[in-house]
């Protein structure tokens, strides 16, 4: 059987970040994506220009036949939409660790589009407090992690691209001690929908089998090609190419 990804986040209509990255970087894994909406949004390449959340009765009744037939190797989180919502996401990620305690829960912490805009209602770092604290490993850039600050969960890769200088250094934290460090070359653009690559990938791997290590090697490998490969759509950021071209 393939290896089944649970995935809860906002639909971009773009399709640059959200549900529509989240599906191609899964599919182009080797995994399979099992997409449940979050909130609707409205949004280009560049900006979110309205938010809203899928009802709470709705996001669980997306999921409930999901549970029932397939067999889910891990989950992914992205925006919940509201609180609401995470209380509801929480509900079936305890409903899933019932049924296997092991199972990788991967969490991007959005909290904001790259432009600032705001993604769901409510206190954001508050929505995501169930969740934090149900996750496997929680992927934050350099200033969600100074918003979460204590509450940031147990495993942290902590994505370097908000600081100054030519290499990007991404930080494997585990109880607040670096496990490892991996150093990427700096690409010249800006991207949307990096953070949601790079967790649907993670996600991926580990509902493969891979370690946390290997899975966190392989992810970070395939994001940064997706964004050496990137084309623009229009002006502003670019869009990472999930489904890659062949190196030649």
């Amino acid at each position: 059987m393939t290896a089944c990804v649970l995935v809860f986040a906002g639909l971009d209509p773009g399709g640059g970040a959200g549900l529509a990255a989240d599906i191609l970087a899964i599919a182009a894994l080797g995994a399979h994506p099992l997409p449940v909406a979050t909130a609707l949004t409205a949004q280009d390449n560049n900006r979110v220009h309205a938010a809203n959340p899928v009802d709470e009765d709705w996001v669980a009744r997306q999921a409930a036949p999901l549970l029932a037939a397939f067999e889910i190797s891990a989950v992914k989180l992205g925006i919940p939409g509201n609180a609401a919502n995470a209380a509801a996401i929480a509900d079936i990620v305890r409903t899933l660790r019932a049924r296997r305690p092991a199972l990788p829960v991967v969490l991007d912490p959005v909290l904001a589009s790259g432009h600032g805009d705001v993604l769901g209602q409510g206190d954001a770092v508050k929505a995501l407090g169930e969740l934090l604290a149900l996750a496997t490993i929680v992927l934050p850039n350099l200033p969600e992690r100074a918003a979460l600050g204590a509450q940031a969960g147990r495993q942290m890769l902590v994505t370097g691209g908000h600081a100054a200088g030519d290499t990007v250094v991404n930080r494997w934290l585990v109880d607040g001690i670096e496990a490892r460090a991996w150093h990427w070359p700096r690409l010249p653009h800006a991207y949307h929908g990096s953070g949601c690559t790079l967790a649907a990938a993670l996600a991926a791997r580990l509902a493969l089998g891979d370690g946390m290590e290997a899975a966190l090697d392989a992810a970070q490998a395939y994001t940064h090609h997706t964004l050496a490969q990137s084309y623009a759509l229009a002006p502003g950021q670019r869009i990472p190419r999930r489904l890659l071209q062949p190196r030649t």
